[in-house]
């Protein structure tokens, strides 16, 4: 797949680090949405994210800075910017110039997860990073991360929670499961559940899988009527460029499935994303797919999304109605 065969990188909240790995004074190298960055933390615990290079003569600042207290400092010549980017000290002058500042990103920590936000205009954020109440509850089993990266359009990737179809041949269930799409939050949330019969450790049930997305990119799935058993997958994948694609995602369980049932759990889910992948690997973006009906959750999704692109994206061919529920999806 070429870079002219991809839509453009689509604004949204995405994790380009885990926390964890953000020591206080750490510094990291990451290249996400065709940029140079670098992510921080200062003394006092607070995550950063640079634009990589120092205004002054082009260093890289996620390559030999070093935290200083609540700055960040230049290894070329001991430069200091402060959290919101403005350089606070050069040891070698008096003044410091009042363009002298690095460019910086709205940051959040979420699910043990560090979010920058991205706009290809450089607008502010217009939603939040949801809240997940599992992390860190009582109830609920301690975080299994995993990440892998993909050879394939952010967006091609978030489309399989909207394709019930693929399920069939992809992940051999025995039926397309029955599903329903509504719209919350104004718009911006997408909510898509189905239910099917499964047959899991634990016995035989008609569960629910229900997943949230708040962004191309950003989704959280839950699987409910297990019994009293519970599983969350919240994930965040996040273009490194227009064809590729970095996702991590958290793992958690209710308590009562920790131990070997739960680990069977997420196997299985960590499987069907493998399975997954032999396509995403391999497969171009269709701008204008040619959809038939059975389609139609696609095209809802297709249709949803464009509110996250800063320039027009390709019309959908599709002949289905409208199956949306609740607040209305963007035009």
């Amino acid at each position: 797949m070429t870079d002219r065969a991809a839509p453009p990188i689509p604004n949204g909240w995405y994790a380009v680090a885990w926390s964890k790995e953000i020591e206080p004074g750490g510094v990291k190298r990451v290249y996400a949405f065709e940029k140079e960055l670098v992510v921080f933390r200062t003394e006092s615990g607070k995550a950063t994210i640079f634009d990589a290079y120092c205004p002054h003569l082009g260093a890289h600042l996620g390559e030999g800075g070093t935290v200083v207290g609540e700055n960040l400092r230049c290894p070329f010549h001991h430069w200091q910017f402060d959290t919101g980017g403005s350089c606070v000290g050069i040891p070698y002058a008096k003044r410091v110039p009042p363009k002298a500042r690095v460019g910086t990103w709205p940051v959040v920590e979420c699910a043990g997860m560090v979010f920058a936000w991205h706009h290809a205009l450089g607008e502010p954020p217009f939603f939040d990073v949801p809240e997940v109440p599992e992390y860190d509850h009582p109830d609920w089993s301690e975080p299994h991360s995993w990440e892998i990266e993909v050879e394939t359009h952010v967006q091609d990737m978030a489309e399989n929670n909207c394709d019930p179809p693929h399920f069939l041949f992809v992940h051999e269930n025995e039926e397309v499961p029955e599903s329903e799409i509504e719209y919350l939050d104004g718009g911006l949330t997408m909510r898509m559940a189905s239910s099917s019969e499964r047959e899991t450790v634990i016995g035989t049930y008609t569960s629910e899988l229900e997943r949230h997305t708040w962004c191309i990119g950003l989704a959280g799935v839950r699987v409910k009527g297990v019994g009293d058993a519970g599983l969350l997958m919240f994930s965040s994948t996040t273009p490194i460029t227009r064809t590729r694609s970095h996702s991590r995602w958290v793992f958690m369980v209710t308590r009562n499935l920790e131990g070997s049932a739960g680990q069977e759990f997420i196997d299985t889910m960590k499987e069907g994303v493998q399975q997954d992948m032999e396509i995403w690997n391999h497969k171009m973006h269709r701008a204008d797919p040619l959809l038939c009906e059975g389609d139609r959750f696609l095209a809802e999704f297709r249709r949803w999304t464009r509110q996250f692109y800063s320039e027009p994206v390709g019309p959908e061919r599709v002949e289905a109605p409208a199956l949306a529920t609740g607040e209305a999806a963007p035009a």
